[in-house]
């Protein structure tokens, strides 16, 4: 039992640093954010960081209006990330957030017409703003490529010649 809790303590230790380093990396636009918020508080970024997902978890569940704060998350940071792949002289980051957006676009697209899930399932903007944040991570096997490779690109090849 000791060792599973040292191994969890080392999995999250090292979670938070990815997430602290991330935080301070002078490339990313939020860190003169982070820089001034810690400052004027006295509270690390880290903490700040977990409060403001706690916050907008808490709101999610319980806050009117959740459904545009959820398309905020899942469009407002990839759209900006996008603009800097466009920019940007290689392809990878193209096709990656060119994956995120066709399945954000399929997800939308059943969502639209199936009224179910924002009615019956219980924390579904909560659920929706998760699995947006997963399909956007910035790792090599994020749920935009998961689903892309195992879902989408089979289904198309399958089925191009038909939709040409």
């Amino acid at each position: 039992m000791a060792a599973q809790v040292t191994q969890v303590q080392r999995f999250f230790n090292g979670y938070k640093q990815d997430v602290s380093r991330s935080l301070r990396d002078a490339s990313k636009p939020w860190t003169k954010v982070f820089d001034a918020m810690e400052e004027k508080t006295g509270v690390d970024r880290v903490n700040i960081f977990v409060g403001a997902i706690g916050l907008c978890a808490l709101y999610l569940t319980f806050g009117w209006g959740a459904q545009i704060l959820c398309n905020i998350i899942g469009v407002l940071y990839p759209a900006y990330i996008s603009i800097h792949a466009i920019e940007s002289s290689t392809k990878q980051d193209d096709t990656r957030w060119l994956i995120y957006w066709v399945t954000f676009a399929i997800f939308t697209v059943i969502e639209f017409f199936s009224d179910l899930l924002t009615s019956m399932i219980p924390f579904y903007w909560l659920l929706k703003c998760a699995f947006l944040i997963w399909c956007m991570l910035p790792i090599k096997q994020n749920g935009s490529t998961i689903i892309y490779h195992k879902l989408v690109r089979p289904y198309f090849l399958k089925h191009s010649e038909s939709f040409d």
